[in-house]
């Protein structure tokens, strides 16, 4: 047998493993890739409603102190947009000292966590903070 006999036999059976490994490895890769944004999604979606008991007649300690639960947790899983944004909002409400910040300030806080959270899962940069605003529901009597 000769050497280009040996190529004809032996090519197709390295290119087709080569090629199985490369799809296998795309395949693997691309279920993590998607696993760990549907966490960060839901994770993002708690840390998005606990923003609430910051925020106009929805603001309450309980949610707050629920807030900075997640927020102990999120250094797992937040990007450093994410992490930093969140810094920057609770330098904020130590700096209020139990007071009301300034609302414009507060806006601008909250509506960096959300861009920052969007950017990390959308990588969506056209809004700024002052396209997030929370709308106060007043019950009817």
């Amino acid at each position: 047998m000769e050497i280009k006999d040996v190529l004809l036999v032996l090519l197709p059976i390295i290119a087709g493993l080569v090629s199985s490994y490369f799809t296998y490895y795309l395949t693997i890769k691309s279920k993590k890739s998607e696993a760990m944004l549907k966490f960060k999604e839901e994770k993002y979606t708690n840390l998005l409603v606990l923003l609430q008991g910051f925020v106009g007649k929805t603001a309450s300690a309980d949610m707050k102190r629920k807030f900075f639960e997640e927020q102990y947790r999120s250094w797992l899983y937040c990007s450093d947009d994410v992490v930093k944004a969140i810094n920057k909002m609770v330098q904020l409400v130590i700096e209020s000292r139990g007071e009301v910040p300034d609302p414009e300030k507060g806006k601008k806080a909250v509506g960096s966590i959300v861009l920052a959270m969007r950017k990390d899962l959308l990588e969506k940069k056209e809004l700024d903070y002052s396209d997030f605003f929370y709308t106060d529901v007043i019950e009817g009597k």
